[in-house]
């Protein structure tokens, strides 16, 4: 009797522990990287590609690029600034700020310069070449293209949280400013709105 009921405390306590094994085994599945999985419902990869995406496209559609090119015969160059993460969120900005950055110079349209901090780097290296590079591959100080106007923003959240679900609002307002008189030229705005519904799973 005592033997049998070891047993089943013994076998349950394998059956137990094997589906602990389990649930907290690891699993790892590559996926294309432009799917979009959602998880948490805070704003991921995909929001920061379509966003920018979306807001570049209209950017370079509107009159200010035309309006320059036939004023000075040229591309226009473009600096992109800060974009400040004023959500609830620890955003990645400087991944949006990649994106924006490649969808500009994609299309061709505009020149896009150099940010402040590699700047810095690429004038340490000029600095060098001035020292010790020959005098055929010198690259000379003074030469930098000045941007015409910076792409300046802000990236805003709401939540309006009960119990398990919650409604998240994302805006993306960008501003883009001559730098010759401080107007604004294009101002471009994104919403996004997600419905989140964390309800504890039930067996």
């Amino acid at each position: 009797m005592y033997k049998g009921r070891f047993y089943n405390i013994f076998t349950s306590l394998v059956v137990v522990m094997a589906l602990t094994f389990i649930g907290c085994s690891t699993k790892v599945e590559r996926v294309k990287t432009d799917e979009v999985i959602d998880l948490s419902g805070q704003w991921n990869d995909t929001d920061s590609r379509l966003v920018s995406e979306e807001m570049m496209s209209d950017v370079l559609a509107r009159p200010w690029v035309d309006n320059y090119v036939r004023s000075h015969t040229k591309p226009p160059a473009v600096i992109v600034g800060e974009v400040r993460n004023l959500s609830h969120e620890h955003l990645n900005v400087n991944t949006f700020l990649s994106d924006v950055e490649k969808a500009l110079i994609n299309s061709g349209r505009v020149k896009v310069v150099a940010s402040r901090v590699e700047r810095e780097e690429i004038r340490e290296e000029r600095a060098d070449q001035d020292i010790n590079a020959s005098e055929e591959t010198r690259k000379a100080m003074g030469r930098e293209l000045g941007a015409d106007f910076m792409l300046k923003g802000t990236i805003n959240t709401i939540i309006d949280e009960e119990g398990s679900q919650a409604v998240k609002f994302y805006q993306v307002d960008l501003t883009l400013i001559s730098l010759a008189d401080n107007s604004k030229v294009w101002v471009g705005q994104k919403k996004i709105k997600k419905f989140v519904d964390k309800r504890s799973l039930r067996f």
